[in-house]
């Protein structure tokens, strides 16, 4: 594997963490006006995405491949709970 296929298996890995990442902390800005609005854009996407990610390597680790539908369930479930975490949601 040459060095620009490994960077888009790379990318291929990555974007979907990316894409939930984004998701979810622009429909959480949109969507709790409180707190969310206080803290820049790109803070819990950072957060989210690096959640992300290492769910997706772990997915890669129990499963022994990647794209596994559990590991993509794991990955919302994850990142909407980092998002909770990260916007304070057990005190509302």
């Amino acid at each position: 594997m040459g060095p620009l296929d490994f960077i888009f298996h790379l990318l291929g890995f990555v974007l979907p963490a990316f894409g939930v990442a984004v998701l979810v902390a622009l429909l959480a800005r949109w969507l709790l006006r409180g707190e969310m609005r206080r803290s820049p854009w790109w803070a819990p996407v950072l957060v989210n995405f690096f959640a992300g990610v290492a769910t997706l390597a772990g997915g890669l680790v129990v499963f022994g491949r990647d794209g596994k539908m559990a590991t993509y369930a794991a990955l919302a479930v994850v990142v909407a709970t980092v998002q909770w975490l990260y916007g304070r949601g057990w005190r509302r």
